[in-house]
């Protein structure tokens, strides 16, 4: 089976691979794909660090924040180096790739929902929302022959960026909430609304993309 078409449709894509293609001559021969990927799972180390030392300081989520880029950086660029000094190993590159995308997720989610500002269930609920839209893809690749990394012109990227912007909240709201209660007293807070709003998306895509790739398999008789 010949490797899967890649549909990349989001936003900032066109942008997005721009930069990647003007950074792929530029970057030093010293990193790797496998430098760039391990680049990428210390960023969600960052962030989950960030989350979770936010207990002692809201500054600490200067370091989640920065864990994000670290983790675009590293996982934007492994693939791309590779196929950019023409050394790609398809087989393993999908697998080691993946497989740490998936530790890097849960990593970033176990620090969120041991914040100050997250319930462990809301983080785990949006968990569970990105993992199936990643088990989607990962069987229309294997079915359709088409990688599918956006979703109603979203991706990683813009996830990324959504996340981001829950930190710059989190950092001028502090960890109060409106009547100086902190938000880890509280059943329920602004900020998980936010992540369940993410996860019911994004379990709601997944039910609908399953059923539109569903209609597809069953017409062509396969």
């Amino acid at each position: 089976m010949s490797s899967p078409v890649r549909i990349q449709t989001s936003i900032t894509s066109r942008a997005e691979q721009a930069l990647i293609a003007w950074l792929c001559p530029r970057l030093p021969h010293w990193w790797t794909p496998d430098r760039l990927t391990a680049l990428g799972m210390l960023g969600s180390f960052m962030v989950a660090l960030g989350f979770v030392l936010s207990h002692w300081g809201r500054d600490w989520l200067f370091l989640a924040m920065l864990g994000f880029v670290v983790n675009w950086f590293g996982d934007s660029l492994d693939g791309s180096i590779a196929r950019h000094r023409k050394i790609e190993r398809p087989d393993y590159g999908y697998f080691i790739d993946h497989s740490l995308d998936a530790l890097s997720q849960a990593m970033l989610v176990l620090g969120m929902g041991l914040s100050p500002y997250l319930r462990m269930d809301t983080a785990l609920f949006g968990l569970v929302g990105y993992l199936l839209l990643s088990v989607h893809t990962f069987i229309s690749a294997r079915v359709l022959g088409v990688f599918r990394l956006t979703y109603l012109g979203s991706g990683p990227t813009e996830m990324r960026m959504m996340l981001i912007v829950l930190c710059v909240a989190m950092y001028v709201v502090g960890p109060q909430g409106p009547v100086g209660q902190p938000f880890a007293e509280l059943p329920f807070t602004w900020f998980d609304g936010y992540v369940v709003v993410l996860g019911t998306a994004m379990c709601l895509i997944f039910l609908w993309q399953t059923a539109i790739t569903g209609r597809q398999l069953f017409q062509r008789g396969k």
